[in-house]
């Protein structure tokens, strides 16, 4: 067997001299080898055997080499596929991709949010104290609105597009079902709309003088809040009845609790008798919903409308002016003064008009003129105020995303209205001046401005709201109302002084996070709860109904970017694993026909796209999903993964079934989400998630937990702890975790230095005769694509030369995955770099043409596999695959640069030239792909350049 010893050893013996100091222009290959026997046949055809030599060994070796060659082309398959069949390089590319966009997804560095999160219902920044308790404290009791409260709201409130709609439908109708997402100014829309139509009703107002003294009982019930528990049939029988001793006129705020288990809506005919009870008592009534299936009905029917998001970019503009205003002492407010029985926490309120006057004489800021309030054309046309038309058309131009940038706008923060005993309490318990005004009555407050004028301040402002830093501390595409007002007060005491400049941003990053706890804060407290005694009797628990859009809001903090249909089927799925960890004993039941795509979105300040999905391979046009925020992604799994500990059971069983789906789009966002978990409560992410999905017996999930790991490793405080799980596995592993920490190394992360990676790698291909070699030589591979990838190259060169075979096929299985492999399937970049604008070369041609430093290099080892027996057949397949991949179908350049500088360092020696002639021969006699002769020429003048052409070689290519 000493010529099989022979042709089996090492293409490259261990030199004194390094191969890899060769030039690239004819690198000399060192001495003749055994396997170099070659004359006419490149297809590996040794010389003769001695004459003496039975025909029996030569069969013998002849098959011991074929078994050798079929192990090592065994050993090139797909170390992911599921089962023996082809690899598919665009799953994996496909997977890559989606890796990278999760990763984008949750890289807005908010994993530690920057402001004290032990409490998050007070956020105190600076001299701004304010409240968020709008869950904590449950909701408002039915009562009287405060007169002030009211005069407030017609002062400050600026009107959606569609108010003057809205205004008429609740003065023709009497009542008016307005629906829309918390947060979005709908309650406040409500009570400006119940201020404005009973205004003018004597009964009510109880006079002029009465309402501004308060001092009578009519002034103080002018517009009440109902009870949310009583629902609607109990205010038709309340306002039916005179019950309470309500007067004629009188303006119903409701804010039923549907989403209650067991509540059951009211039906079209509870609506009737309620509009007909409030026609005879010359009453109205709005009642105050939130978009869903619960709600839809109601907002389909003759009551019902939806309510414009309220234009918060003039909010910002608008409140900022005040804050600066009662800082700076503006001019048109130093003569005005407050009334001497005024407490007004607002700035001054302007006397009250008469109700066919001025509304905003005296200069409250909401509002602009509006001329006579008794003609319905008046509102849209007469006075300063817009048209209906002209409103439409600037709130066009604002857009419903209006970003930070120049002008900020729309629709983002606290999930709690603005509600009017909220809206000003953004300095609250600030002591002296102006209630809750930044910086009222504060001496430092006025030196920020250094003397400039109001004028400046604003031009100052404009300036910082178009900060790139500031626009990043928000992370919101757009601004809710709540938000709009702690913006604009966190910009004011930053202009004035009162606020540095990390307390800004501070402030500004904590806007996410209260959106978050917003969500998430006591959303079950209802199940603990009787349900509502009406009479009827509930048909299902509800559990299912009250958990989706929470588990929607999750789903789209992990798949955020995915297509519409996945996150949904998440969330579905996320919804009854939530259900049954918090009523084991019910089975959850869902309607299958009650969704409404369009609430999932305003419910979750989420925004539709156009894009593409990856299926099959191939890139599709798809509808993708997207939170309205950078920050409101990783805010979502930070509250919902260290304030709600009893919610982590479900949420990882979810996951670990997302670890099972095969869309890479799905399954590898989900990974990435799981190893930011991790970081977030390491003990409970490795025992629940990594370490059982690590020893799984199906590659997916190991892949699933090779990537968590990862991305676990990119934060600093975990690095160190996720090396030691990775070289730990490595050494000391089952075949499975080996295997998990191969495809972990293959990131790059997981080790202290890439010949730390290279070595763990070495040691988990050569153990047990190579059983993880196909992994280990995938993961050395994936590392080629990072800047260290000379150290990679030489570490190959290495093995090559190694005593041990199984080192010697690590190379060389390593060296053949190179030319097989797709730069997509590998590469952790996006494109736009050098390789990443090469997706879809082979990884061997992309870096020959990107570091022609490394040709050389590349050119010896892939020579090596072309002339060791057990990889020749294998090798000489991929060199073909290389060759034909120099155009594509349509006749475009593709791969040529690189095959222009790979093939002649290839080809610097006569018998290497042969085996490249006969295999373009090959290719052109080839029946189902045949080369023709012009792509032969092209290729053949590649490789050899003229001086060294011979005339048969021309002959034969044309």
């Amino acid at each position: 067997m000493a010529d099989e010893a022979a042709a089996e050893r090492p293409a490259e013996p261990a030199p004194a001299k390094p191969q890899d100091a060769r030039p690239a222009e004819a690198p000399p290959r060192g001495g003749a080898r055994g396997d170099d026997r070659v004359k006419d046949a490149p297809d590996g055809t040794e010389a003769p055997a001695p004459a003496e030599s039975a025909d029996d060994e030569a069969a013998e070796k002849e098959r011991e080499r074929e078994r050798a060659a079929d192990r090592f082309k065994g050993l090139t398959r797909d170390p992911l596929a599921e089962d023996e069949g082809e690899k598919e390089p665009a799953v994996a590319a496909a997977a890559e991709r989606a890796r990278r966009a999760g990763q984008k997804l949750l890289s807005s560095g908010r994993d530690f949010i920057g402001f004290d999160r032990s409490d998050v219902g007070r956020l105190h920044i600076g001299d701004i104290n304010l409240g968020l308790d709008a869950r904590r404290s449950g909701p408002l009791r039915d009562g009287p609105v405060p007169e002030e409260e009211l005069l407030r709201i017609r002062r400050t409130h600026i009107e959606p597009t569609g108010y003057v709609r809205l205004r008429r439908a609740l003065e023709s109708r009497r009542l008016l079902v307005l629906g829309g997402a918390p947060g979005t100014g709908r309650t406040s829309t409500a009570l400006a709309l119940l201020e404005e139509v009973t205004r003018d009703h004597g009964g009510a107002r109880g006079g002029e003088g009465v309402r501004r003294t308060g001092t009578e009982n009519g002034a103080r019930e002018r517009v009440r809040r109902a009870a949310p528990e009583e629902g609607v049939r109990a205010l038709a029988r309340e306002v039916a009845g005179g019950e309470g001793g309500h007067l004629r006129g009188t303006g119903y705020l409701l804010e039923p609790a549907l989403d209650r288990p067991g509540a059951l809506p009211p039906d079209g005919m509870d609506l009737d008798r309620l509009a007909s009870a409030l026609a005879e008592r010359g009453s109205y009534a709005v009642i105050v919903v939130s978009v869903g299936s619960a709600a839809n009905p109601l907002l389909a029917g003759r009551y019902g409308a939806i309510c414009p998001p309220a234009p918060t970019r003039e909010l910002v503009a608008v409140r900022l002016r005040e804050r600066l205003e009662e800082e700076h002492g503006g001019p048109e407010r130093d003569g005005d003064g407050r009334g001497s029985g005024d407490p007004a926490p607002a700035p001054a309120p302007a006397p009250v008009q008469a109700p066919d006057g001025n509304r905003d004489a005296g200069g409250g800021q909401g509002r602009v003129p509006d001329g006579n309030r008794d003609t319905g054309g008046s509102r849209d046309t007469g006075g300063s105020r817009d048209t209906g038309g002209s409103r439409e058309s600037r709130d066009h131009d604002r857009g419903a995303d209006g970003g930070l940038g120049g002008d900020l706008g729309g629709d983002l923060g606290a999930d709690g209205d603005l509600d009017p005993h909220r809206g000003r309490g953004l300095g609250e318990g600030r002591g002296e001046g102006q209630g809750g005004d930044l910086g009222g009555g504060r001496g430092g407050g006025r030196g920020g401005s250094g003397g400039a004028t109001l004028d400046d301040l604003l031009e100052r402002a404009a300036a910082l709201r178009a900060d790139p830093e500031v626009t990043e501390a928000v992370g919101l595409d757009d601004l809710r109302p709540a938000e709009a007002e702690l913006f604009a007060s966190l910009l004011a005491g930053h202009l004035l002084g009162t606020l540095g400049r990390e307390e800004l941003l501070s402030g500004c990053r904590g806007l996410a996070a209260v959106q978050a706890y917003e969500w998430f804060a006591g959303v079950d407290r209802a199940l603990a709860a009787p349900p509502a005694g009406d009479g009827r009797t509930p048909t299902r628990s509800g559990t299912a109904a009250l958990f989706h859009p929470v588990a929607f809001r999750i789903a789209l903090a992990v798949l955020g970017g995915a297509s519409h249909s996945a996150v949904s089927a998440a969330a579905h799925l996320l919804t009854w694993e939530l259900s049954v960890q918090s009523d084991p004993d019910s089975t959850p039941s869902r309607p299958l026909f009650c969704d409404d795509p369009e609430s999932d979105l305003s419910l979750s300040r989420a925004r539709p796209a156009d894009g593409t999905v990856d299926v099959a391979g191939a890139e599709v046009s798809g509808r993708l999903i997207y939170y309205r925020g950078a920050a409101l992604p990783a805010a979502v799994l930070a509250e919902l993964w260290d304030r709600h500990f009893p919610v982590r059971a479900p949420v990882v069983r979810w996951l670990r079934l997302l670890a099972d789906d095969p869309r890479p789009q799905v399954s590898m966002r989900a990974a990435v989400a799981a190893g930011e978990l991790s970081v977030r409560d390491f003990e409970h992410g490795y025992a629940e998630l990594v370490r059982p999905l690590a020893e799984a017996p199906t590659p997916r999930r190991r892949v699933f937990a090779a990537t968590a790991l990862d991305q676990a490793a990119g934060h600093a405080s975990h690095r160190r702890a996720v090396r030691k799980v990775v070289d730990d596995w490595s050494r000391y592993g089952t075949a499975s975790l080996r295997w998990t920490a191969a495809m972990a190394l293959g990131y790059g992360r997981s080790a202290d230095s890439m010949d730390d990676t290279l070595d763990a790698l070495a040691r988990i291909g050569v153990r047990d005769d190579g059983e993880q070699l196909a992994v280990a030589s995938l993961n050395v591979v994936r590392l080629l694509t990072l800047p260290e990838c000379a150290t990679v190259l030489r570490r190959l060169a290495d093995w090559t030369g190694h005593r041990g075979e199984e080192y010697q096929d690590l190379a060389l299985v390593t060296i053949v995955r190179m030319a097989l492999t797709q730069v997509d399937e590998v590469l952790d970049d996006e494109p736009g770099t050098p390789l990443g604008d090469r997706g879809d070369w082979p990884l061997l041609l992309a870096l020959a043409a990107t570091r022609p430093d490394l040709t050389g290099r590349l050119a010896d080892l892939f020579w090596t596999a072309l002339n060791t027996g057990r990889s020749r057949d294998v090798a000489l397949d991929a060199l073909e695959d290389l060759l034909r991949s120099a155009s594509r179908g349509d006749g475009r350049e593709r791969t040529r640069a690189g095959l222009a500088a790979l093939l002649p360092a290839l080809t610097a020696e006569e018998h290497d030239r042969r085996r490249l002639d006969w295999l373009l021969r090959r290719m052109m006699r080839d029946q189902d792909r045949p080369l023709t002769e012009e792509q032969a020429r092209a290729l053949w003048w590649l490789a050899v350049p003229a001086r060294q052409r011979r005339s048969e070689e021309e002959e034969s290519h044309g």
